[in-house]
């Protein structure tokens, strides 16, 4: 059975509820296989925290940058928040040690673990509002994911992911980029979708999301990176 304390000093946050801290590190998949667990999967708590880091961050970038447009801080956030970032995050403070995934998921470390992360990481925040409030919240999100935000704006990483890579890709390579639906799941209020972009007939990079236009961008963006297109 995982204890959470490590995670929990780590962290130095100390949930007065820890079934509630476990049942953030719950995977569907691990409910599946595991049906007689008295708690039951992330999903609500994710949807919760969702919410939560999503008025964290507005509330930060909107006192941090008072002369950005709405366009501009909504582009900032949207980097911000994004899969591949907030899946780093959950790395960093070591959450992958501590999910609970049915045999066959925690065989895959590729891009399955990635959004499976992101998603813990949402639920932990749900949890820890909660169990222990917004500030404790808002202290945690400021320690873990805001410092990222420097390097965002820096190099500029919120600028329209899409527009960017066309622009680049037909300077470069002389193609227009094409995105295509690789995975779709999840039931309709809840979907989660793969997207490819294709230069030609080439799959370059993926992104996921829970739109396919967030997909689109977070498959741009990784684009972006790879062929080292970010100026």
């Amino acid at each position: 059975m995982i204890q959470f304390l490590d995670f929990e000093k780590k962290t130095k946050v100390i949930f007065k509820d820890k079934n509630l801290l476990k049942q953030a590190f719950i995977h569907r998949s691990y409910i599946n296989e595991n049906g007689a667990s008295s708690l039951s999967h992330n999903e609500r708590l994710e949807f919760l925290g969702d919410a939560v880091l999503e008025l964290v961050v507005t509330d930060f970038l909107y006192k941090k940058y008072p002369n950005y447009t709405e366009g501009e801080l909504t582009a900032v956030r949207s980097a911000l928040v994004n899969a591949i970032i907030i899946s780093e995050i959950a790395g960093d403070v070591g959450m992958n040690d501590y999910l609970l995934l049915s045999k066959g998921e925690a065989k895959d470390f590729g891009k399955a673990r990635q959004y499976i992360l992101a998603n813990t990481f949402e639920a932990f925040i749900g949890a820890m509002y909660l169990d222990q409030g917004y500030e404790v919240v808002d202290k945690f999100i400021a320690k873990t994911l805001l410092p990222k935000t420097e390097e965002i704006v820096k190099k500029k990483l919120w600028r329209d992911a899409k527009s960017l890579v066309q622009e680049k890709a037909q300077e470069f390579v002389s193609v227009t980029p094409l995105y295509k639906v690789l995975h779709e799941s999840g039931p309709d209020h809840d979907k989660h979708f793969t997207v490819g972009v294709y230069f030609g007939g080439e799959l370059i990079t993926e992104g996921k999301g829970k739109s396919k236009q967030e997909a689109e961008q977070s498959a741009a963006l990784a684009a972006l990176k790879l062929k080292n297109w970010l100026d």
